[in-house]
């Protein structure tokens, strides 16, 4: 029963209808298809680009995550400052209002603040559309937006960059040295910075690769179909890839799409080894959790768990168990560090958790938001859900309850993605703290500096800082 499908189909407008992109004919492929699709490496330190962005590509999103259909009422919610677990005491939290950027500045700006515990640390802003996707690796960070490019951040400033043919960069994660980046087209792309010099990224791969495709295309078995009279090879995805996860040992990558379908890609030659007709709705995330298991959500209100397993030289997926079945859709999924827990946010910004030791048995719900949780963090044990309501709470998780630190307000649009990594800095009372970066549709990337601490505790600490400062 595809319920959410006609829910979403029914909301979307005629403008919405005929902003979403025409699918390629077979001769139209061929000539833009895989590696030989113009993708080019650019210096950005010398490049300059317009602003590209659209409201049209953020109201096709807007359809596969099953959210409201009025923008404007996301980006002005009255704020939320319950946040609690339904195993723990309700707990209010504090209000972190942080809006003092200046971000008024163009094409880009970075600004800085210094903050000891829990605050806004830096604001990025680049005006070429809205912030979809994040992913850190030691000092660099790399945002993807609907503009073609792909920006990396070093130290607060444009380090360098580099260029598709398709916008909306909808996915990025870091294997190694190479960068594999998820588009609105449905191709993976993969990325390798040059030997020569570190500010120029070379494409080195796109899956399918060109080669696949066409010898796939030449057998008629290979043909499944994506819609009513429609047919495609099963290697390719046919609709905008929504989510990106790579198993432990790196050798398998999976990507998820709005076609409904997982693709099971080897890392090593790019070669599709596996296609998983998921869900009944747009597969909006997947990722690789604990034991050999794969969690993937959707649209169509699951949350489902598949199982790995070798066949001789061959892996294949199977179906496990559903975790989830509700009415409203499935928005993102994240497995803790300790690989114990199983987190899942969902368009009533509700965020249900599952415990590994208990056998993936319900833990219970952190309840925190007004509007659809849209990305989810985990660092240490801290929690991190971002929402349509433009807030981000920060939960830490104290065995298997859970309170909300902090609700960090700054963005004025919906908070789409994050990436956390550990602040290398001093300790506070032999905590680490961690370095927050949150990407919205307010066009900028903002910079948080995130203490495990309890708020009374860091407002002691700050005292104490004070008082021996003077």
């Amino acid at each position: 029963m595809m319920r959410n499908s006609k829910k979403y189909n029914n909301k979307m407008s005629m403008e919405d209808q005929s902003s979403v992109p025409r699918r390629q004919t077979f001769g139209s492929m061929l000539q833009s298809d895989p590696n030989h699709d113009q993708d080019e490496y650019v210096d950005f330190r010398t490049s300059n680009t317009s602003d590209q962005s659209s409201l049209a590509n953020y109201g096709h999103n807007h359809r596969a995550s099953g959210l409201s259909s009025d923008y404007k009422m996301m980006i002005s919610p009255s704020p939320s400052e319950e946040c609690y677990s339904l195993s723990s005491t309700p707990y209010v939290a504090p209000s972190m209002d942080l809006t003092s950027s200046p971000l008024s500045k163009s094409p880009w700006s970075s600004h800085v603040e210094s903050y000891l515990y829990t605050g806004l640390i830096g604001s990025l802003v680049r005006e070429e559309g809205h912030i979809y996707s994040l992913a850190t690796s030691g000092d660099l960070l790399y945002t993807g937006s609907d503009s073609k490019n792909i920006r990396i951040w070093k130290n607060q400033k444009e380090f360098a960059g580099f260029k598709s043919n398709s916008g909306l960069v909808k996915a990025i994660i870091i294997s190694g040295e190479r960068i594999f980046t998820g588009h609105q087209d449905g191709k993976v792309r993969v990325w390798k910075v040059s030997p020569n010099d570190p500010n120029v990224y070379r494409r080195i791969g796109t899956l399918p690769t060109l080669k696949a495709y066409i010898k796939s295309s030449m057998n008629p078995n290979n043909y499944v179909e994506v819609r009513r009279n429609r047919n495609s090879v099963w290697i390719r995805h046919f609709d905008a890839i929504s989510s990106l996860s790579m198993s432990e040992d790196q050798n398998l990558l999976y990507s998820a799409s709005w076609d409904k379908t997982i693709k099971v890609w080897r890392a090593s030659d790019f070669k599709c080894l596996e296609s998983i007709s998921a869900h009944e709705d747009a597969v909006n995330s997947v990722v690789v959790g604990f034991d050999g298991l794969i969690f993937s959500g959707s649209a169509d209100g699951t949350v489902k768990v598949w199982r790995r397993e070798l066949q001789g030289n061959k892996t294949k997926h199977f179906f496990s168990q559903t975790l989830l079945n509700q009415e409203c859709a499935v928005t993102s999924l994240v497995v803790d560090p300790s690989s114990n827990f199983l987190y899942c946010g969902s368009s009533d910004g509700l965020v249900n958790f599952w415990e590994r030791a208990k056998f993936l048995s319900h833990g219970g719900v952190l309840r925190g938001h007004k509007s659809a949780v849209l990305c989810l963090a985990t660092a240490g044990t801290l929690v991190f859900s971002g929402s349509a309501d433009t807030n981000i709470c920060v939960w830490r998780r104290e065995g298997c309850d859970h309170i909300c630190l902090s609700v960090l307000k700054g963005h004025s649009g919906p908070v789409k993605c994050m990436a956390v990594e550990e602040d290398h800095g001093p300790t506070i009372n032999g905590d680490r703290q961690f370095i927050v970066y949150s990407g919205s549709l307010d066009k900028s990337v903002k910079i948080w500096r995130v203490s495990p601490c309890p708020p009374h505790m860091q407002a002691q600490l700050q005292d104490q800082s004070q008082w021996g400062t003077n």
